[in-house]
């Protein structure tokens, strides 16, 4: 592959006073920490509330005994959608502090999340994107099972008791479509920002492979077939 050159350093001020508005600023990150801190409550919030939906659904099972397979499945889709803000609230809160605030030293943990080793900010709004469209495909789906076949353009909720209209219904579907374009159109940035860039380069800090060239390729492949040819030449040997 040809030789690409080396991009000039980085050239930084250094009188005292750009040095402390500098550190002044880049140390502002750190306000954004009691803002994870709280999601952390949050969390354990939503432990709580997942926790009061089991026991209500285990008591109906269990001591009441009369309960509809429509009822259950409801209740599981409350509890699946509870889970999944739970982990887009993971990911908020590991994401987003990894990002914008500081490193977190997890690096060869057993535990240590997949994503976790080359998270930044185009991939966390990918996967905040693909939450948060999973969170309202359990919300429709919900909207379906309780609708049945609206008749005159409206219908009642037999279990949770809400009215719905087939405007309402629509509207959630569109809403729906368009998390799923915004989620598309994200990915599509995010892949078309790793455009071609020079040896060495680091996007987002993860660094991409400088793509070679037709003719570096094909010289490539031609001394691959060389060295071939004379292995074999030497196992005839």
């Amino acid at each position: 592959m040809s030789a690409q050159p080396t991009p000039p350093a980085r050239t930084f001020r250094t009188s005292p006073g750009s040095t402390v508005i500098g550190y002044s600023i880049f140390a502002s990150r750190w306000l954004q920490a009691p803002l994870y801190l709280g999601l952390i409550i949050a969390q354990a919030i939503y432990v709580v509330v997942f926790m009061i939906e089991l026991w209500h659904l285990m008591e109906e099972v269990f001591i009441q005994g009369h309960i509809s397979e429509a009822e259950i499945m409801l209740a599981v889709l409350g509890l699946i959608d509870v889970v999944m803000i739970a982990n887009l609230l993971i990911m908020v809160i590991i994401g987003g502090y990894e990002t914008f605030v500081s490193r977190i030293n997890v690096d060869g943990h057993p535990d240590q999340p997949e994503w976790l080793s080359h998270v930044n900010a185009n991939v966390l709004k990918v996967k905040l994107a693909m939450a948060i469209i999973g969170i309202s495909s359990i919300h429709l789906l919900k909207t379906f099972i309780e609708v049945g076949d609206i008749a005159g353009g409206r219908a009642g909720g037999e279990d949770t008791g809400e009215n719905y209209t087939s405007e309402g219904v629509f509207w959630q579907v569109v809403i729906h479509c368009v998390f799923i374009l915004s989620a598309l159109a994200l990915a599509l940035i995010d892949r078309m920002s790793y455009h071609r860039v020079s040896a060495h380069e680091v996007h987002d800090g993860v660094p991409v492979a400088y793509p070679a060239s037709t003719s570096d390729t094909i010289a490539e492949l031609e001394q691959k077939l060389a060295e071939a040819r004379q292995s074999l030449e030497t196992e005839r040997r």
